[in-house]
């Protein structure tokens, strides 16, 4: 009798009374995940604000705040202020990425969200150093409208193998330090961006503060797109969303209020490129650094062209 009680599985239980409860069951368990991912998040108003308000002070401003300040500050041959900028961002960023992700409703791939994490960490690194040497560049007279070789103070250097190291810096900073850092970022946006869809017509609002915010938000994108050359990968990511949206519509699904908003971001910044372009597309010097299909230039090389010009001759 002691050993067949030792072996009982479960419990005695009493006739006509239920079992205790215990884990659900595997199938439940499943059921029960596929509720939680069309729960509505709240509009994350306190990420979003931080995003925006760290993507212009610490990357749009980052630059400004290596010409505004005073050379003595910080001399040529050691870190500017905005190197202190982009130490921060590459901390800040991908810690709020992270925080957006968990609040999602929707159980996303954490390896993958993990291993873009850390390929942006070291894309935005890789930038920390070439954009640091190039930007400092513009005080001895760089000029970014122009290729390395075509530059007054490059193509001049001796030995000209001097000229392939500074290309060699250009192309860290420009592609490969931009594909390792945009890539990431984007395709993290758009993991998030799957969960963000509900059954419920009345939860596919956007509050106040997101219309707020949509206006920098976009700006800012604009200026990521021009400024890093990423206007494929961009628009790439667009047209999966829509797909994604038009997908999601068919099963009764829309988007929720930070859906969106990142949605609405991605669209107004479409609109702000094409404007961009159209103004500058009969300038000659931009067309020439500039050439392909794909015309779109850069706000700091229309900076190094036209307003610095103009900054000399005020001065």
């Amino acid at each position: 009798m002691q050993g067949s009680a030792r072996r009982r599985p479960f419990p005695a239980v009493a006739p006509g009374c239920p079992p205790p409860a215990g884990p659900p069951f595997p199938g439940r368990h499943g059921a029960a995940k596929g509720e939680d991912s069309f729960k509505t998040s709240p509009f994350h108003l306190d990420l979003w604000f931080y995003f925006t308000l760290q993507n212009w002070v610490l990357d749009f401003g980052r630059p400004i705040a290596m010409i505004i300040l005073p050379l003595e500050w910080f001399p040529l041959n050691k870190p500017s202020a905005g190197d202190y900028f982009h130490m921060a961002y590459n901390v800040i960023t991908p810690f709020l990425l992270l925080k957006l992700i968990e609040r999602s409703p929707k159980t996303l791939p954490r390896s993958m969200v993990y291993v873009s994490i850390i390929t942006f960490v070291m894309g935005a690194s890789i930038h920390l150093v070439g954009d640091s040497v190039n930007h400092r560049l513009i005080f001895s007279g760089y000029q970014h409208h122009l290729s390395v070789r075509e530059n007054p103070i490059i193509r001049n250097l001796k030995p000209e193998t001097l000229i392939d190291s500074f290309e060699l810096l250009y192309y860290y900073d420009e592609y490969l330090g931009h594909s390792m850092w945009y890539i990431p970022f984007f395709l993290i946006l758009f993991i998030y961006f799957t969960g963000c869809f509900t059954p419920v017509a009345k939860e596919s609002r956007m509050p106040v503060a997101a219309l707020l915010l949509v206006g920098p938000s976009s700006l800012y994108y604009w200026y990521l797109v021009t400024e890093g050359q990423i206007f494929i990968l961009y628009i790439f990511t667009f047209f999966a969303m829509m797909a994604l949206v038009m997908h999601q519509k068919r099963k009764g699904l829309v988007l929720d209020s930070n859906g969106l908003f990142l949605f609405y971001s991605f669209i107004i910044t479409l609109v702000l490129i094409a404007g961009w372009v159209a103004w500058l597309w009969n300038d000659k010097i931009l067309r020439k650094k500039y050439p392909g299909v794909i015309y779109i230039p850069e706000p700091w090389a229309f900076y190094t062209l036209h307003m610095s010009n103009l900054h000399a001759a005020k001065e």
